[in-house]
């Protein structure tokens, strides 16, 4: 009888320390996250499960071309996953189908060069915005169907949850996110 007690109470200590290995790794280090919708077609679909890590962004800044998930500024319990195309400080222009980017090393300006996209995706919408310090530009690879700061202004770097690292659903589309070159 005092075996199966030992026993019981080394299989429950395991369980509270995987347990709380699990939340501790869940809360700090990575979530998982469901892609709901079309908006990063054609790189994430619809169903795609990613895993999100929620660290990289308290050691560096957010950089621009990398897929974040974040909460939705105008309903935080809403999350979002989208790409990063202009960084604080920065202006960007949207016009005649393409993504201009000023900044202090470009002050006359640069094209997005954005590989990720089909060749006929063309980015509507004719707007110039400024970002504030501490503010992100996003937009969705699918640009027709996107709901992104070109409908709703820029992003808080305080919205940001994680850098996307790896799609790990479906298992044909498993891979590990690399960041695009600009």
């Amino acid at each position: 009888m005092r075996s199966f007690f030992t026993s019981l109470i080394e299989v429950v200590e395991v369980l509270v320390v995987a347990i709380v290995s699990v939340l501790l790794i869940k809360t700090f280090l990575i979530q998982p996250f469901l892609v709901n919708g079309d908006s990063m077609e054609p790189n994430f679909s619809n169903g795609n499960y990613l895993l999100v890590d929620e660290i990289s962004y308290r050691l560096r800044e957010p950089e621009r071309g990398e897929v974040i998930v974040f909460r939705y500024p105008e309903n935080r319990s809403v999350f979002y996953i989208k790409r990063i195309i202009g960084l604080p400080g920065e202006t960007i222009e949207i016009k005649g189908g393409q993504v201009k980017i000023y900044n202090n090393d470009f002050p006359e300006g640069f094209t997005a060069s954005e590989d990720y996209l089909t060749d006929v995706t063309r980015t509507s919408g004719d707007l110039k915005v400024t970002l504030a310090e501490g503010d992100y530009f996003v937009m969705g690879d699918n640009r027709v169907y996107s709901f992104d700061s070109r409908k709703w202004g820029s992003l808080p770097e305080a919205d940001i949850i994680g850098l996307v690292r790896f799609n790990l659903w479906p298992l044909n589309e498993a891979r590990a996110i690399e960041r695009p070159s600009y």
